[in-house]
């Protein structure tokens, strides 16, 4: 028999939620009742302000954090390796209000489905994400033109993607990731028909898989490994693990002309993008009487969210003791979950076109948009949308009481 360690037990106590209704459960605190006692983890200071960085740092960390906040805000230019297609020239034109937070811009990624229904990227006509935006004509040349890319015409797929948040993604990256295999595991046990699957790929460098965790899909298994991927993809900044800029619309010979081939950065700036990120604080709780935390944080367990939002997980042993065997609380288990219709179609990875990464639910409040595609500008209107393997929680929901929804939904808002 398999066992389990109690960090990974305690943080998936809430997928028996449904099982566990007629027990005797004792919350910690009314405000707080997914506190779980993890052994040798200490509670993660969260932000009151967002864009601040996690407490507890050395000198020397808070030095690179702020290094590297410069960095998120910097402007690139054309001389520095922008483009020549791109989506935006900041990390944070994307990733503010707040500060490290998202902004609601939409991306957009296109394919079709080939031979067998696989998903083709069609990576010859620059998919599968687009670079809307290019740095138009260079060295006087009439004919060295770069324009914004765009979805062709027999593309059959076309997924919209809004920008997540950054807070707190330093304790993501810090959890191991057999405990995320062991959470797929326990869920597979438990609740089968919500259990997750964890999508494992490459980590460039050191040629392992790992489980992933960031992006929509959960493509990518590092922050580090994010933030070169960011800087290629979004704004066309070669970097030492992403040294291949993007043929623009797919047609390489138009790199012939791109006034700054080879490596745009050495890696120092995607370094210090990734210490921004990795040093900064995840955010604080928001303003919720006792009662309506105590009532909806039940609501939320008894229709089922929690099986695949995962309130409270707890970091490995890390180098830096802000982040190491932290408990903190991001609602999601950062698996993927078949969601039927709301899938968007995409596949990467192991992800298929219907499974989406588990959302975290953290600083939701801040949000302008809801959900992969931004569709719902509600919480109410989100839960609505889900499919798939989110429908049970979804038909339940919509079956609440008046007073039971509004409970719910004052929990979630507070998160």
């Amino acid at each position: 028999m398999r066992t389990y360690s109690r960090s990974t037990c305690c943080a998936l106590t809430s997928i028996f939620a449904l099982s566990l209704a007629a027990c005797d459960i004792q919350w910690r605190e009314a405000t707080d009742p997914f506190g779980s006692e993890f052994i040798g983890g200490t509670e993660v200071v969260t932000a009151r302000v967002l864009g601040q960085p996690l407490f507890d740092l050395t000198d020397e960390e808070l030095a690179r954090f702020e290094t590297g906040k410069d960095e998120f805000q910097e402007v690139e230019t054309i001389e520095e390796g922008l483009g020549p297609v791109f989506n935006e020239a900041a990390c944070a034109t994307c990733h503010t209000n707040p500060v490290g937070g998202t902004t609601g811009r939409a991306e957009t990624r296109f394919g079709k489905l080939g031979q067998g229904g696989v998903f083709d990227p069609m990576v010859s006509v620059g998919g599968s994400l687009i670079q809307d935006h290019a740095i138009g004509q260079v060295d006087g040349d009439p004919t060295h033109i770069y324009v914004a890319e765009q979805v062709p015409a027999d593309a059959t797929i076309r997924a919209s993607r809004i920008t997540t948040p950054l807070f707190g993604l330093g304790l993501v990256d810090a959890v191991p990731d057999e405990d995320f295999l062991k959470a797929a595991e326990f869920q597979a046990a438990a609740t089968p028909q919500t259990a997750g699957t964890p999508n494992v790929v490459l980590e460039i460098s050191t040629g392992q898989m790992r489980v992933g965790r960031f992006g929509w899909k959960a493509q990518v298994p590092t922050l580090f490994q994010f933030s070169g991927d960011a800087y290629v993809n979004e704004m066309g900044v070669t970097n030492p693990e992403f040294p291949t800029e993007n043929c623009p619309q797919g047609d390489c010979t138009k790199l012939s002309f791109n006034p700054v081939p080879g490596l745009n950065d050495d890696g120092s700036n995607v370094a210090a993008f990734h210490d921004f990120m990795t040093f900064l604080a995840p955010p604080s709780r928001g303003s919720i009487t006792a009662v309506m935390a105590g009532r909806g944080s039940q609501v939320f367990m008894e229709i089922g969210c929690a099986a695949c939002h995962t309130p409270a997980m707890m970091t490995g042993p890390s180098p830096v003791e802000a982040l190491s065997r932290r408990i903190f609380r991001p609602f999601s288990d950062f698996l993927l979950h078949d969601m039927g219709s709301l899938g968007d179609g995409v596949a990467q990875g192991n992800a298929t076109g219907r499974q989406m990464r588990t959302a975290p639910l953290w600083g939701i409040r801040m949000r302008p948009t809801l959900l992969h595609d931004g569709r719902a500008t509600t919480i109410a209107d989100a839960i609505a949308a889900h499919d798939g393997q989110g429908r049970f929680a979804r038909d339940r929901f919509l079956a609440l009481t008046a007073g039971e929804r509004a409970a719910l939904l004052a929990f979630v808002k507070s998160l």
